[in-house]
């Protein structure tokens, strides 16, 4: 992979270079939902089998544990239906079920996780297999003050056991450390929960312990170099050919993947990944960008690259996935099934000519982790920017009454966005009460970028629209 001093373009070279005219090369599509199902289920029918019997795995250095390297990210379950949390635990346990056959036995979850669900949905699934067929691994997601003391923390992580129904577990969290020192020591070290989660370990009631990380970078440094004290287990990291050298370019809070993998390389700690594809903003590339892949090999996938990309490092244990649907689960399976890891030349073109001209978009880096999530207005704000996304990405995103395209444009986005996100979820209903910032991984100016959003859309209800009100200039 390529180092922080290879990197040689910048936003504005990039739009300098390529302006207008890639993206407007890309294949219109229409954003419509039933279109998007459409094409799923045909995908789904071409789609191999995955076989059985070839999964990756690498072994944990501390314990021996044999680790599928595709783990099971249990944030995006299947719903009955559309923007419901009514869970559909039949289909979850059959895709838990066909998952376990395949190889793939590392399941990630968290007391957060779909509004708070995804512990017993998981804890279900999971326990009409044997114990010794599966790793758990959960977090303690003791974000709000008001569970910050050691009374309220210890019950989460009962709570934990009980919902998973499981007497220990395997992997076990702290969640989303990196918003600062004063914040890690509230919620782990001033009440004592770090002493209670080593004893825990002791007992065998906890098999690994570790943390998960988003944030500053003196934060990991310090967090990271307490080690010795703690002895960490593993550490969980977003990594993807994105964030390998340019997280700290897409928002200054984040830290490059090449600096956090390589300083756990330091301490020999198994880096777990998450977001490979950056909540699926690496699936959904620009149509050019799509055809250059496929010239390249036809038979996989875009998200694969993503997929091939995580795994290949051989200091990672596995990479999580949030895997909603069958033919998502099908798709990463085959690429771990065996994993062929990435050439020289091929890690080269992701890091250079993808992720460049990735970087080079501007869009909201909005991963749709949902830890926004709920809205106390009711706001749906990740399907919001990602529906924003993918029109930009796509090169239909309408910017001026002028342009030939503007008002097909105009009429594809208000359609596919009221089909996307029902009206009273829609961003004109953001208050910026706030609430949702603190919890946002990426540092996303949520209320910001949702009042920009409604200022355009009601310009393009209105048709009034003029290039200066392109919602990210500012």
């Amino acid at each position: 992979m390529i180092t922080k001093e290879d990197k040689n373009i910048t936003r504005r070279n990039f739009l300098k270079v390529f302006g207008g005219g890639a993206i407007a090369t890309a294949a219109v599509l229409t954003g419509c939902k039933s279109r998007q199902k459409t094409k799923a289920v045909e995908e789904y029918k071409k789609q191999v089998e995955p076989p059985v019997g070839k999964m990756t795995y690498r072994t944990n250095p501390n314990n021996g544990d044999k680790v599928s390297l595709l783990g099971y990210g249990m944030m995006r379950l299947p719903s009955k239906t559309e923007n419901k949390d009514d869970y559909d635990q039949e289909m979850i346990n059959q895709q838990v079920d066909y998952a376990i056959e395949h190889g793939l036995n590392y399941f990630d979850t968290s007391p957060v996780y779909c509004q708070g669900k995804s512990e017993a949905c998981t804890g279900i699934a999971l326990s009409r297999h044997k114990r010794s067929e599966y790793f758990v691994a959960t977090k303690l997601s003791n974000f709000n003050p008001a569970t910050h003391s050691h009374e309220a923390s210890v019950a989460m992580y009962k709570n934990s056991m009980k919902e998973l129904q499981v007497d220990y577990i395997d992997y076990y969290l702290l969640h989303a450390i990196g918003g600062g020192m004063d914040e890690f020591n509230s919620r782990y070290i001033d009440n004592g929960m770090m002493d209670y989660l080593m004893k825990e370990r002791e007992a065998g009631r906890i098999r690994n312990l570790g943390f998960s990380f988003h944030g500053y970078k003196n934060v990991f440094d310090e967090v990271l170099a307490m080690h010795d004290k703690y002895h960490w287990d593993f550490v969980q990291i977003e990594l993807n050919y994105l964030d390998w050298n340019f997280a700290d370019e897409i928002n200054s809070r984040n830290v490059d993947a090449s600096y956090l993998y390589q300083e756990l390389q330091k301490y020999g700690i198994p880096a777990v990944i998450m977001e490979p594809l950056l909540g699926g903003r690496l699936a959904n590339l620009p149509q050019f960008m799509v055809t250059e892949l496929k010239q390249r090999d036809p038979q996989r996938s875009v998200a694969s690259w993503a997929f091939r990309y995580a795994g290949t490092p051989k200091g990672v244990l596995t990479v999580l996935s949030g895997m909603t649907y069958m033919e998502h689960l099908k798709d990463n399976l085959l690429s771990y099934c065996p994993l062929t890891p990435l050439t020289d030349g091929e890690q080269r073109y992701l890091d250079k000519e993808v992720a460049e001209r990735i970087v080079g978009l501007e869009n909201i880096p909005c991963n749709d982790c949902k830890y926004c999530m709920p809205c106390p207005y009711g706001i749906d704000i990740p399907a919001i920017f990602i529906h924003y996304n993918k029109c930009k990405n796509e090169g239909t995103l309408p910017l001026d009454k002028g342009d030939k395209e503007y008002r097909r444009l105009r009429c594809q986005y208000l359609i596919g966005l009221e089909r996307a996100v029902p009206k009273l979820r829609q961003a004109d209903h953001c208050i910026g009460c706030g609430q949702c910032e603190p919890h946002c991984p990426q540092n996303i100016r949520i209320a910001r970028e949702l009042h920009k959003i409604s200022d355009y859309v009601e310009a393009l209800k209105q048709n009034t629209l003029t290039r200066s009100k392109d919602v990210q200039k500012e």
